[in-house]
């Protein structure tokens, strides 16, 4: 009982955040290097208790490394759908015992979930957004319930939808105001490239053949010269994120799954 009411209380005095948190968050770090801001975030705790969401796609170990660097207990969360190429699975642990990740965090959808909605495996071929709700939105959804904040590796470069990301923004999909921490929001992919090799990080296996943004393997084809790095995510649906960082609703939850 005791446990349970220590619990209770550190959720009820978590600190929860607003917008105009977010607009002094971005200007208070204005000019800090990721570094800097990693420290406070993690050991002066400006944001509570975060967790670290990761794809272990193509450009992952250099976020991994930085907050390894920092604190390599911090929680990974890594949404295993069911669906990923071998080579992410496999990369995912290759890169956690390289950089000593301590807290490691796979989180599974609901299998019954998955039986009743998605029982062909086939959901993502005619109801993408509905596929990423049952596979990533809910999962991530139910283990960030007692975070304050989460660490993404989202940059802007990676897309015309993201070329204004900024450091910290609001979750719009968490009600009681969690924040998003982008720490790579303004990293070029020159940066990115230069601390791999700077590091000797390992890189996806995937990455040489041509797939610049990993995700689920049904939906991840090889980006094309010219291409932002997403254009390979879903290919020929409108649709450029998979849901976490931005509402998505399924069409019909209602709708039997052949």
């Amino acid at each position: 009982m005791a446990e349970a009411l220590r619990k209770i209380d550190r959720l009820d005095v978590a600190p929860r955040f607003t917008a105009a948190d977010a607009i002094r968050l971005n200007t208070r770090f204005h000019g800090a290097t990721t570094h800097e801001v990693l420290e406070a975030v993690l050991r002066e705790r400006v944001l509570g208790n975060v967790a670290l969401v990761s794809s272990f796609g193509a450009e992952s170990a250099t976020l991994l490394h930085l907050v390894a660097s920092v604190d390599p207990s911090v929680p990974v969360l890594f949404l295993d759908t069911g669906r990923h190429f071998p080579e992410t699975l496999a990369y995912r642990d290759q890169l956690a015992a390289h950089l000593g990740l301590t807290d490691l965090r796979n989180l599974q959808p609901d299998p019954d979930v998955v039986a009743q909605r998605d029982a062909s495996e086939l959901r993502w071929s005619f109801d993408p957004d509905g596929c990423c709700e049952i596979r990533k939105v809910v999962p991530l959804a139910n283990a960030l319930a007692g975070f304050d904040a989460t660490i993404t590796g989202r940059k802007a470069f990676q897309a015309n939808t993201r070329n204004a990301l900024p450091r910290f923004e609001l979750d719009i999909s968490d009600p009681a105001g969690r924040m998003k921490f982008n720490p790579l929001a303004d990293w070029t992919k020159d940066e990115l490239d230069g601390y791999f090799a700077k590091h000797n990080l390992p890189q996806h296996p995937l990455v040489e053949q041509g797939y610049l943004s990993i995700g689920c393997a049904p939906c991840t084809s090889i980006v094309k010269p010219g291409e932002d790095p997403r254009a390979g995510r879903w290919r020929g649906w409108d649709k450029t994120e998979c849901g976490i960082h931005t509402p998505v609703t399924d069409n019909d939850p209602n709708q039997p799954v052949f």
